[in-house]
């Protein structure tokens, strides 16, 4: 007869006494703990203050979220059935339960100090040997909003809806004017009718104007942040995520903006790449749509050699053939020799192995196609989240 171990999930004692007995001490949840302890995370305490009842503590709530991310789990409601369910959650949450709501609160709460925390995890990862600025490869993506592509206004469609609610307003009076007075339900429920119209009326205005103002023909009701920019594929309802990335495969540098070209994207990336490390990059890389005579000329200005074609020097690169056009200016003439020489040529090719794999990993394994929160700050806050939550995995696999 064969034989077999005893099996009784109804027992009241299942796991043993330590966590690591189960999971393994070098499991990803111990070292999100180990360096969320080593983080100076006054910014988010000091949102706090004396009145009020006892608030989860930011060490739990951030460890969490940064091991959610660092899993592609990116919805409070996921998250927080995780934690009762997933055992490395638990070992986080300190055996707490907040329920989505406190910990949707928390993640829109702290924008200030998401994106601090973001330039902590770079300290930590660069004083373990980590981000080496030898070459810094820069790429910007488009990530959709959390909108509908339908719920869109524009100045005739908003003329459209004034006219048809005033039509309806009409046909309400009209048939509430025809109802017998002793029958009041049928009045009432008009007059209901006719308020919300009449509320409706009144809030055209003011989209419009938000809508003047913005300087766009389009703008979005549910996200009015959101542009639509385009990509590939067409357009997209969203953001533009840009990220500088190491040579070592760590982002030292991250920010989300509306901006539909990329070419003003390249100083200001410099330039945050400056501010989180403490130093610039001796070398930076970034495809032709980041290129403009104006950054050609700054990068020089500050000593950083800078590897950024002009659309006709990047089809003539991935594609061979004869250059279509004259390069007429100085710093324009040294790029494109620098760019067609063989050892230029090494040196930009790197720029697809450095910072597309990441995008690649944020977007197709981390579940950043979409966000999850609403308002440009909102939303940088997240790309930042989600920035901090790759570098934590990547000092995790250096190790």
């Amino acid at each position: 007869m064969a034989k077999f171990l005893d099996y009784n999930p109804d027992q009241a004692y299942l796991l043993p006494p330590s966590v690591r007995d189960v999971l393994g001490s070098g499991h990803l949840c111990f070292f999100v703990r180990r360096v969320v302890a080593k983080l100076n995370l006054d910014a988010f305490r000091n949102e706090y203050g004396e009145e009020g009842g006892p608030a989860y503590a930011p060490e739990m709530m951030i460890s969490v979220w940064l091991y959610a991310y660092a899993l592609g789990v990116t919805s409070s409601r996921r998250l927080e059935q995780r934690i009762r369910e997933d055992l490395a959650f638990r070992y986080l949450a300190g055996g707490a339960g907040p329920d989505h709501w406190t910990l949707n609160a928390f993640r829109r709460r702290h924008t200030k100090g998401l994106n601090d925390l973001f330039t902590r995890v770079v300290e930590v990862a660069r004083a373990s040997g980590l981000g080496r600025l030898g070459h810094v490869a820069i790429d910007s993506t488009r990530i959709a909003a959390n909108a509908s592509r339908n719920r869109i206004d524009t100045e005739q469609a908003l003329r459209n809806a004034r006219a048809r609610i005033r039509r309806e307003i009409r046909r309400w009076q009209k048939q509430c004017d025809a109802e017998d007075p002793n029958e009041g339900a049928g009045i009432e429920v008009g007059r209901e009718v006719m308020a919300q119209l009449e509320q409706q009326e009144q809030e055209i205005p003011v989209r419009l104007e938000r809508l003047r103002k913005s300087g766009l023909k389009k703008l979005s009701r549910t996200d009015p942040d959101s542009r639509f920019l385009r990509e590939r594929g067409g357009f997209t309802l969203g953001y533009t995520g840009t990220l500088a990335v190491s040579e070592d495969h760590l982002i030292v540098g991250q920010c989300v903006t509306q901006q539909s070209n990329d070419n003003d994207l390249l100083l200001p990336l410099v330039d945050l790449v400056e501010q989180t490390c403490g130093e610039k990059p001796r070398c930076t890389s970034a495809d032709s749509g980041f290129f403009s005579m104006q950054n050609v000329r700054a990068l020089e200005e500050r000593g950083i050699d800078g590897y950024v074609p002009d659309s006709n020097l990047a089809r003539w690169l991935n594609r061979g053939g004869r250059l279509r056009t004259r390069a007429r200016d100085r710093a324009h003439r040294r790029m494109r020799r620098k760019l067609r020489d063989p050892a230029g040529r090494a040196i930009y090719a790197r720029r697809k192995a450095i910072v597309e794999p990441v995008n690649g990993v944020l977007k197709e394994q981390r579940g950043m196609r979409r966000f999850r929160q609403r308002g440009l700050a909102q939303v940088r806050a997240e790309w930042a989240l989600t920035s901090t939550a790759y570098n934590v995995t990547r000092l995790w696999r250096a190790h």
